[in-house]
Order: structure tokens, then sequence, then C-alpha cells
């Protein structure tokens, strides 16, 4: 094969490989003017959950992370953990979380779609 065809197989290959990233591809912003807040405050999420027990009798405390979806509604589309503790208390975080309704995000008054970072704690008492 000539040097000609071996570069041009080069550059074929390499974009194959390359990952396809699009920056519209997430319409869920990082940041908003207004970020959303749980109605009801931190204890409107904290009233949906309940300790794991399995996770009292292991002893386990901690912080789980979460990275939770809100749509221009308040509503929570999705939940991901993002460091989770186990024990239950990963599912528990998402399933409280997921039963709160959130004030939307606003960007120029206008309600936006974000994505928030936020950690739940488990403490045994």
């Amino acid at each position: 094969m000539s040097k000609l065809t071996y570069t041009f197989l080069f550059i074929s290959i390499f974009f194959v490989f390359i990952p396809k990233t699009n920056a519209q591809a997430d319409p869920y912003l990082a940041f908003a003017q207004v970020m959303p807040e749980p109605i009801g405050g931190l204890a409107a999420i904290y009233k949906h959950i309940t300790y794991p027990s399995i996770a009292k009798q292991a002893g386990i405390s901690g912080k789980v992370y979460l990275l939770i979806y809100i749509d221009e509604k308040g509503n929570v589309n999705d939940v991901k953990v993002l460091k989770g503790i186990g024990g239950g208390c990963d599912e528990a975080a998402v399933e409280g979380v997921k039963q709160t309704k959130f004030t939307p995000g606003k960007n120029n008054g206008q309600p936006v779609k974000v994505k928030l970072s936020l950690p739940i704690s488990f403490q045994i008492n």
C-alpha cells in the first residue's frame, strides 16, 4: 500500500473511534440564575426518607451524593447516585428525592431544566 493509503486508513480509523460529543445533548443546565429548591426545604426530602434497617444494624452512616434532574415545572425527572454508602441508603435517598417537588430553576425569569447536586445525610442517633 502507498503512503497515501496508510494515511487515509489512519485518519478513517481515528475518526471512527473518536467519541461523539454534542454540547446540546444535555438540555439540563449545571447552573441557573435561580437554582431549584425543594418546596418545604430539605425537611421535605427527609420526610420521605426512612433509614434502612439493614444500614442501622450494620452501623452504616454518611452522605449519599445525588445528581438530580429537575424540569421547568419543578418535577424530578431523574436521580443518579454520584457517591453512595450502601446498605439501602442510596436507594432510600433516591426515592425520597423522587417524591419531592421543587421550585423550578430560572434564567432571566424563565423556568429552565437544571441538574442539581445534593448530599443526603444518614446518621444513626
